[in-house]
């Protein structure tokens, strides 16, 4: 509970960023993967379901692709891959916030 006041909803955010992460590779890796469905996670579904709101299953959810694929696959690789930069901008900016306050906190307990 502590934790949860120190960093706010920036670690929950944290947690479910790299569970996006994992999903995004996932769908990159598997482009190729006949009758792969290519999935991505509702953000706040699963903000919530971390904060103990609901289930992490329910935030998964099946992307609806542009254009199909003959083989079944809804892995389109230049969505994924944008997705995934910038979900990784967001895992970065998330992170450095949260370096930041540990470091304030740090230095509060040193008595800088």
């Amino acid at each position: 509970m502590a934790g949860e006041t120190l960093f706010g909803i920036h670690g929950a955010a944290l947690s479910v960023r790299s569970q996006r992460m994992g999903l995004i590779a996932s769908n990159i890796a598997n482009a190729s993967t006949p009758g792969f469905k290519a999935r991505d996670l509702d953000f706040q579904g699963a903000l919530a379901a971390e904060q103990g709101a609901g289930r992490m299953a329910d935030a998964i959810k099946y992307r609806v692709p542009l254009q199909t694929s003959m083989d079944g696959n809804t892995v389109e690789l230049s969505q994924e891959q944008t997705d995934f930069a910038e979900n990784a901008v967001q895992y970065q900016t998330t992170l450095s916030f949260l370096t930041g306050r540990i470091t304030q906190v740090t230095r509060a307990l040193k008595g800088e």
